[in-house]
């Protein structure tokens, strides 16, 4: 009797296990399914999501919701999401910074590599560095000159202390072996702002948001951050040809979940989203926002996110880079 009894209860306990594990499998997930953005709506993040979500709701036949949950830097949508259901029903277009270097900047209440799990590239831009027409210099070179020439006296604008932009400078000074003063902001729109009002003398912008000054003749540029010249910016050298080879600072965006979602579910996200990816009207669609698609596997990713994550710390260890 104790032996029967035994045995129903253990194939009531196997029926639930597999009833519960499969249904943690569903994929597309049985509800709305949310795409966290740490960003304001309008930049270049709220962009590549809207125009993948879009694409990814119509591939797997459930609607995909972009949410954006903006402030400190893109940290309070990495923690929102490191806390979000483990179910596939979330997914968070993360960031260069938050993922690879403000923890090692500020303090951060979640571990990139513990409690977000990597699902797959997202898109990559490089920075373009641009000066205004009354520093008087037209190249690199000159630049670094004028540097040398008055050290401490040339400054450099960012979207914030950590970010993308604000490594970019300082790897940059490290390498030319220069003293550009680095001066945060809180966005893009206000730096470019003091540039064009001659406040600032240089900026390593997103290209979406300088090149109009630049076609206009409002600002020079000198140098973009991509070991390649993009397509949209063939005539514009980068720093690795000027002079420093192997330069490279780029914005990148990558598609990570809550760090315990089930890994086939991280491998059903991965497939979808690469397919995406690869369509041809998303990536034409993403290279008009000056965004270069960068699909992944989940491995490529992880791999990625650590290379990245060594090279950054070590940036900000040589130049004591604080958030404040």
């Amino acid at each position: 009797m104790k032996k029967r009894k035994f045995l129903h209860v253990t194939a009531l306990a196997a029926t639930l296990f597999l009833a519960g594990h499969a249904h943690a499998q569903d994929f597309p997930p049985k509800k709305p399914v949310t795409l966290v953005v740490g960003f304001a709506p309008g930049g270049a993040a709220d962009a590549a999501a809207r125009l993948i979500a879009r694409k990814l709701g119509e591939d797997i036949g459930q609607t995909v919701i972009v949410d954006n949950k903006a402030g400190a830097g893109g940290n309070i949508a990495h923690q929102f999401v490191a806390n979000g259901p483990a179910d596939g029903s979330m997914l968070l277009l993360g960031s260069i910074g938050p993922l690879t270097i403000a923890p090692h900047v500020m303090k951060v209440s979640y571990d990139p590599f513990k409690d977000l799990a990597a699902v797959s590239g997202g898109v990559n831009f490089p920075n373009v560095l641009v000066v205004h027409k009354g520093l008087g210099v037209k190249t690199l070179a000159e630049f670094v000159a004028l540097s040398k020439k008055k050290p401490g006296s040339v400054d450099f604008a960012s979207t914030g202390a950590g970010s993308a932009s604000h490594l970019a400078g300082e790897l940059f000074n490290q390498r030319a072996g220069i003293d550009m003063v680095h001066v945060p902001y809180k966005g893009g729109a206000p730096a470019l702002q003091d540039l064009l009002g001659q406040r600032i003398a240089s900026y390593f912008s997103a290209p979406p948001t300088a090149l109009p000054q630049i076609e206009a003749g409002n600002l020079i540029p000198l140098a973009s951050t991509g070991l390649t010249r993009p397509a949209y910016m063939p005539n514009i050298p980068t720093v690795a040809e000027s002079g420093y080879p192997g330069f490279e600072a780029l914005n990148w965006y990558a598609f990570v979940a809550p760090g315990k979602t089930p890994a086939a579910l991280l491998d059903r996200w991965n497939h979808a989203i690469v397919k995406v990816l690869a369509d041809p009207g998303v990536k034409e669609a993403l290279n008009k926002h000056g965004l270069t698609p960068q699909p992944t596997t989940r491995a490529e990713l992880s791999d990625f996110m650590k290379k990245e994550d060594a090279k950054w710390s070590a940036i900000v260890r040589d130049r004591k880079i604080t958030a404040n």
